[in-house]
């Protein structure tokens, strides 16, 4: 098990460099990215799931399971936006056909 110093550590180096390279890419290209990294949301919801079942406590219960709810919505919230960017690249003719089905 990790102690608790390292597993802060690791997580605010985590951070620091994840806004690190966030902020460096252009306006424009951060829902392509997004949208096109859910594959990402998915390793953490099953990372949060993880560590859920080692918790011990009920305070690490209690943060498991926000971890878990905070994953599951950022996975669905991906996939929601990568299907109102594609549709917005559709004609008008194909969403009045896609609208019928």
């Amino acid at each position: 098990m990790i102690d608790g110093v390292i597993a802060i550590y690791i997580f605010m180096l985590a951070a620091f460099t994840g806004y690190e390279v966030i902020s460096r890419v252009p306006v424009i290209l951060h829902t392509p990215l997004m949208s096109g990294s859910n594959f990402v949301h998915g390793i953490v919801l099953v990372g949060a799931m993880f560590a859920l079942f080692e918790a011990n406590s009920t305070l690490g219960r209690v943060i498991g399971f926000i971890g878990v709810a905070m994953a599951a919505g950022n996975a669905v919230g991906g996939y929601v936006v990568t299907e109102r960017m594609l549709e917005m690249f559709k004609s008008s003719g194909q969403k009045k056909a896609g609208g019928q089905h």
